[in-house]
């Protein structure tokens, strides 16, 4: 399989598991992406010039960067794919703490647990990329909680 018919594979992927749009959001047929592989050749990462966009599980599901959830916001009529927090939560998802129920100010009501999601505050900056714990309807009801387990965070502004 040629790298142009693999890299077409992935962005089917990824509009499957982000919706319609997602793939060509994250691997851009005009630029020129890195992918590390497995000892048996199977994609492992995918990255780019601004960094890691997405690893690819043993599962089939991907597993967003801090590169491919910038990507995804932009591309990503909102809230799709999002976690929405306010000022009192940014410093923390920025450095990688996890996000809790108390202190989501809004969802994508599609989000399930175990969904891929960016993080980002009210303002639209993305804060991390993470793991969904709870769906969208518990993470908006619940007052505790883990909402988001933070896989990377964004850093400083």
């Amino acid at each position: 399989m040629s790298d142009a018919e693999e890299l077409a594979d992935l962005r089917i992927v990824a509009d499957y598991q982000f919706g319609a749009g997602a793939g060509d959001a994250l691997f851009p047929t005009d630029e020129e992406l890195r992918v590390s592989r497995s000892t048996s050749g199977r994609p492992r990462q995918i990255h780019a010039g601004d960094g890691r966009l997405v690893s690819y599980g043993t599962d089939g599901r991907f597993t967003l960067g801090v590169a491919g959830g910038r990507r995804l916001v932009e591309a990503r009529e909102t809230p799709a794919n999002r976690v929405v927090v306010g000022d009192e939560s940014e410093p923390f998802v920025r450095d990688g703490k996890n996000v809790f129920a108390k202190f989501v100010d809004g969802v994508d009501p599609a989000i399930r647990p175990g969904d891929e999601v960016a993080v980002v505050h009210v303002d639209g900056d993305l804060l991390g990329v993470g793991r969904a714990e709870l769906s969208a309807d518990a993470i908006l009801d619940f007052q505790s909680g883990m909402a988001v387990k933070i896989r990377d965070g964004a850093g400083e502004k």
